[in-house]
């Protein structure tokens, strides 16, 4: 049995014999010039160098599959702390022993974001929100389960991670109060290696869009609350990130500052794809900005769909506003629904959506109506009966 190999630029070939170590196999065909023979036990082995040739080189597409830009699996974090007895005495005694208490803030949670994607993350107070963000943020480390942020983990804190994300809290300053929010902007140019062609172009837009060109040589600490929030919200997107966490951005803040930022947030998103995290309170932010919300109570996930979806499942009943032109008893309009709210001359009702039709049809036939609406309930409705299903 003759075989060939062929190794980079030589060549192999080899009959097996039965031989000893030193006998050469008989029945070999003669050697070729620049070929050598070598017996070792058995095999004999006769090779030659071939001309060097150039091989071909084959480079295969690279497909990476594609990743979440946020990806959250399992996470949980729990905090430990200490009961201490009020007094003198209590502190004496917590010298010596002390009650070890622990809160599970958040409890094995996972979901994924996409990029540009505009999540809204609601709760109630002590729900686990802001401890998620801080995870996320690289700012607390979790207790068990892995994070992945833009491809990395947030707990390492590497520089490269730092330079692409963004965390605002709305309780919270990042700008020096005794200072112009100018000087604190000029610190983050010099932090995050901005050139002055990119400061300049952002801070222009920005001051534009946030209408605050004429407070960047102010005192922060001289600024209402609602100025010092859109200087704050520069500073957060002055070094562009690609992930921006926003804790409560408009907590606190009047009705024209709130739709003023909330417009602003919904071009930035719209216009550089950024894929952002919104925890608030205010119905108005998360439905005039997410198209998906996370609803999150007593540490655990509760809810996880679109904005619409939830509305549409959750929304099954129409809340029906009526003006009468007479007193109408308080008996006869629970006859179409469910009383939210009644007056003299007005009632606020509740109607399952599948029955409209007909509970229209008999107001308007047996009630001295003057005017009525019709609207879904409001999402503020639907989460609270959430929280208090959890």
């Amino acid at each position: 049995m003759r075989w060939l190999l062929r190794a980079g630029t030589a060549e192999y070939s080899g009959t097996r014999v039965r031989t000893d170590r030193t006998r050469a196999n008989p029945s070999s065909p003669p050697l070729g010039k620049g070929e050598e023979t070598h017996s070792l036990l058995s095999l004999q082995i006769t090779y030659k160098l071939l001309p060097t040739t150039p091989q071909p080189t084959f480079l295969l597409p690279y497909n990476p599959l594609p990743m979440s830009t946020i990806s959250v699996q399992h996470l949980s974090k729990t905090f430990e702390y200490y009961k201490k007895p009020e007094g003198l005495k209590g502190s004496i005694t917590s010298l010596f022993h002390r009650v070890k208490l622990t809160k599970e803030a958040v409890k094995d949670i996972s979901f994924e974001v996409e990029q540009g994607e505009f999540l809204g993350f609601i709760g109630p107070n002590g729900a686990g929100k802001t401890t998620t963000l801080k995870m996320l943020s690289g700012i607390l480390t979790p207790t068990q389960g892995t994070l992945s942020v833009l491809g990395f983990n947030p707990t390492q804190r590497k520089d490269d991670f730092k330079k692409k994300i963004s965390l605002l809290m709305g309780q919270k300053s990042a700008l020096w109060m005794t200072l112009p929010a100018m000087e604190t902007l000029r610190l983050l140019q010099r932090i995050y290696e901005i050139s002055e062609g990119i400061f300049q172009k952002r801070l222009k837009e920005f001051s534009r869009l946030l209408d605050v060109q004429d407070l960047l040589q102010v005192q922060v600490r001289k600024l209402s609350l609602g100025q010092r929030m859109k200087c704050e919200l520069m500073a957060a997107l002055l070094h562009g990130p690609k992930v921006l966490f926003l804790d409560e951005p408009t907590i606190g803040l009047d009705i024209v500052s709130q739709k003023k930022i909330r417009e602003f947030l919904q071009e930035y998103n719209r216009k550089e794809k950024v894929t952002i995290l919104l925890t608030s309170h205010s119905m108005a932010d998360i439905e005039n900005l997410c198209g998906r919300i996370v609803v999150i109570n007593e540490g655990q996930i509760v809810l996880d769909d679109t904005l619409k979806a939830v509305l549409r499942t959750f929304g099954s009943r129409k809340v029906v506003t009526v003006s009468f032109s007479e007193e109408v008893s308080r008996k006869d309009v629970s006859r179409l629904g469910q009383i939210l709210r009644r007056e003299p001359f007005e009632a606020e009702i509740s109607m399952p959506a599948d029955k409209l039709k007909e509970r229209i049809a008999l107001l308007v036939s047996a009630f001295p109506v003057r005017d009525f609406s019709i609207q879904d309930v409001a999402l503020e409705e639907i989460i609270v009966g959430l929280f208090q299903k959890g």
